[in-house]
């Protein structure tokens, strides 16, 4: 227990740091030295010592907005087992109230964006309950695969411990398939390239970053900071299937599972430093492309297995 309340602390303080290696693969491909590694950490600390500032056409629900966002990503760390630990909390069944936990920290953030009757943070909200409709289906459709392997339905189940080796022997191949569908969430629910542009400033091409345009101060630096572990807590999701080592050695397992993280966000910027952007028409098309993924890696280890 000791030790995963250590790794549950080190997660959230060092979601920033991770963020910012995109960033840095980012200006190593486009030639620039690029920010420090710790540059969200002093905008966090910038914008805690700040103020907020609030319209006069808001409610408490914008105030509550960021806060429940970050809230439940936190709450929903607790439940990722990381460097084959046991997660701190765990129930059967509580992958399912993951999901929907994450799903209220985002209605609670589309609601804080809708308080501001503005048309540009409405649009961005339109877009963010419409793209991870189609995660969902997909996270349950691997859901489906794991429990079928499995029986079991928590996160300890699927990625606790030595399970991850476990799935790889009994999917095989397909699971390959499982890590790229999870990695196209990862690009969706983070609102990452293809999908969205974090770095771009003009609202009729955003989703993520046209909601919290009115936020400022504390406020904001809790949406970022929530932002960095939600990004987080899908990498850790694809990290423990890319390097499913578990040694029992606590430093071991550690410097395993930063080595796989460097990789899923090495990942990640590589995927924005080659991809374009894609144009909002074809955003549905790239995220329903995990859901077949992910469909067809159940098809078949399904068939497989009988």
């Amino acid at each position: 227990m000791i030790e995963s309340l250590i790794l549950w602390v080190l997660a959230i303080g060092l979601a920033p740091f991770f963020a910012a290696l995109i960033l840095k693969i980012k200006a190593l491909f486009g030639g620039k030295k690029g920010p420090p590694l710790l540059i969200h950490y002093y905008t966090l600390i910038k914008l805690f010592q700040k103020g907020s500032v609030y319209s006069t056409s808001t409610t408490f629900i914008f105030k509550l907005g960021p806060m429940v966002s970050l809230a439940s990503v936190l709450v929903a760390l607790l439940f990722v087992p990381m460097a084959g630990r046991a997660p701190v909390v765990s129930f059967h069944g509580d992958v399912i109230f993951l999901f929907y936990l994450l799903g209220l920290g985002r209605f609670f953030t589309i609601a804080a964006a809708l308080d501001t009757a503005s048309p540009f943070e409405g649009m961005g909200a339109a877009r963010e309950a419409f793209f991870p409709i189609i995660c969902e289906a997909t996270l349950f459709m691997v859901l489906v695969l794991f429990y079928k392997l499995t029986g079991g339905l928590s996160l300890a189940t699927y990625w606790g411990g030595t399970q991850p080796g476990l799935l790889w022997q009994m999917a095989g191949a397909p699971l390959f398939i499982v890590v790229i569908a999870l990695f196209i969430v990862l690009l969706t629910e983070n609102s990452r390239v293809p999908v969205d542009d974090p770095a771009t400033h003009l609202e009729l091409t955003m989703i993520h970053e046209v909601m919290v345009l009115d936020h400022s101060g504390p406020d904001f630096g809790f949406i970022e900071l929530a932002a960095f572990c939600k990004l987080f807590l899908y990498a850790s999701l694809v990290a423990l299937l890319v390097i499913p080592v578990h040694t029992g050695f606590f430093l071991m397992d550690l410097a395993l599972f930063g080595l796989a993280l460097f990789l899923v966000y090495g990942a990640v910027g590589i995927t924005e430093s080659v991809v374009a952007r894609f144009r909002m028409d074809r955003v549905p098309r790239f995220v329903i492309t995990s859901f077949g993924l992910a469909v067809f890696a159940t098809i078949i280890t399904l068939e497989f297995i009988k």
